[in-house]
């Protein structure tokens, strides 16, 4: 069960949606793949929820954490029903929301304020009443973002790179930012942690994810040629590099439809 939510007008310059997801994965431990995009994500969640720790041990995760933009995929593991409330957020906007320093950081687990939202969201949860958890949710983040200022230069060149799906060089990036290369960079990386061509490479890739899972049977020729890569092998070496596996092999998995976790899979 998956559903997605606009937010309010005030908050579309640094939060691109909020989603619910709800799945029973059974009594047996489970895991879910989760693979970069070019977002991050405020994630709550109700019900048993652990990743691996550097020392490959599981660890329980607390709600809410952050993932951040990921390079390669990570592993969660769940049993019986997990419910989700994430907060997909442009990579550039969302340290500044939270008050937090920008890192690389794919999974970030933090003391903040926003954690008291976790047991009067638990208690919307338990009752079923998912649209009074996003009221809640939605009325933290307006008051979150009226106490910041969001950079103009940067609202700009995300709405570039976005358009163009990731394609667009960083010189015309900052062209459409009214910047110079220098100085976007600059402010990119000191927001997001990362630079232009980091987060383009995660949005085009996105691109080409969410293009095969809804459309298995797709031209790779034909998709690397449309979103810009050198070739179909350009398009390969990028995907696997990003999830694990090939393009072929990604396709042919969604056409069987037996990945266990759709909501990070954007439409």
């Amino acid at each position: 069960m998956h559903q997605e939510f606009e937010p309010p007008e005030e908050l579309r310059d640094t939060i691109k949606c909020f989603w619910y997801n709800r799945k029973d994965f059974g009594e047996l431990q489970s895991s879910f793949k989760v693979v970069p995009d070019g977002y991050a994500e405020i994630i709550f969640h109700f019900g048993s929820l652990s990743s691996t720790s550097y020392n490959g041990s599981l660890q329980p995760l607390p709600s809410p954490f952050m993932m951040g933009l990921l390079n390669q995929p990570v592993l969660f593991y769940t049993k019986n029903c997990l419910e989700i409330i994430g907060i997909r957020c442009f990579p550039w906007t969302v340290f500044d929301l939270l008050g937090l320093p920008s890192g690389k950081d794919g999974l970030r687990i933090f003391d903040h304020p926003i954690a008291q939202l976790q047991s009067t969201l638990n208690k919307w949860i338990e009752a079923g009443r998912i649209d009074e958890a996003l009221v809640h949710i939605k009325q933290y983040f307006l008051h979150a973002r009226s106490g910041i200022a969001t950079d103009s230069m940067l609202f700009k060149a995300g709405v570039a790179m976005r358009k163009a799906n990731g394609t667009m060089p960083v010189s015309q990036v900052a062209a459409a930012a009214h910047a110079t290369v220098r100085t976007l960079e600059r402010k990119f990386k000191q927001s997001s942690g990362y630079t232009v061509k980091d987060v383009s490479g995660l949005i085009r890739f996105e691109q080409v994810r969410n293009h095969l899972w809804h459309y298995p049977d797709s031209n790779l020729a034909g998709l690397a040629h449309e979103l810009g890569y050198t070739d179909q092998s350009h398009l390969s070496r990028e995907f696997k590099r990003y999830s694990g596996t090939t393009p072929a092999v990604f396709a042919r998995r969604a056409k069987k439809r037996k990945q266990h976790f759709v909501a990070f899979v954007q439409a």
